[in-house]
């Protein structure tokens, strides 16, 4: 799926109304790394906190670890990668808010760029997992988006390189 996204601005968040607005900055469009709200629903109560885009963000990669990316989970494995597998079993599950996501349609032979949301304008949330770390400076979260196979799908099998058809 996608390697950024638009979260929603805070005067979208009226389309989540059972959580509560972000008290936090993030950018405009969200990228690896990047801190963005994602929604979560504890035993009690309604959540949105910033979290990092990628599921192991790169200061967690450790030294001489080619470095990979971990912005989506295929539900096709989630369970049984490393990188997703403990959030999976522990249905740590949360929604990202979003106005649209990127993706690269490849059927000029190059890499367009498409921005992919509702015609509406209307926010949307994307099925995400997320994961809390133990940082030097306490503790934050990361987030990875849920994707499936799209091959079948009309407009999404569009995007990304096909090897052979």
């Amino acid at each position: 799926m996608c390697a950024n996204y638009d979260p929603t601005a805070e005067i979208d968040f009226e389309a989540f109304s059972q959580f509560p607005k972000p008290n936090f900055d993030y950018p405009i469009e969200t990228w690896k790394d990047y801190a963005a709200p994602i929604l979560r629903k504890s035993a009690d109560e309604y959540l949105t906190d910033p979290a990092t885009f990628g599921m192991v963000p790169r200061k967690h990669i450790p030294p001489g670890v080619k470095l990979f990316d971990t912005m989506n989970a295929r539900v096709e494995s989630v369970g049984e990668k490393r990188s997703y597998s403990g959030a999976w079993k522990n249905l740590q599950l949360c929604l990202i808010p979003c106005r649209s996501f990127y993706e690269p349609s490849y059927e000029t032979g190059s890499a367009v760029r498409w921005r992919i949301g509702l015609e509406s304008g209307r926010p949307l949330a994307v099925a995400g997992l997320w994961r809390a770390w133990n940082d030097a400076d306490g503790p934050s979260l990361s987030f990875t988006m849920l994707t499936i196979n799209a091959e079948e799908h009309a407009l999404m099998r569009r995007f990304h390189k096909v090897l052979s058809r």
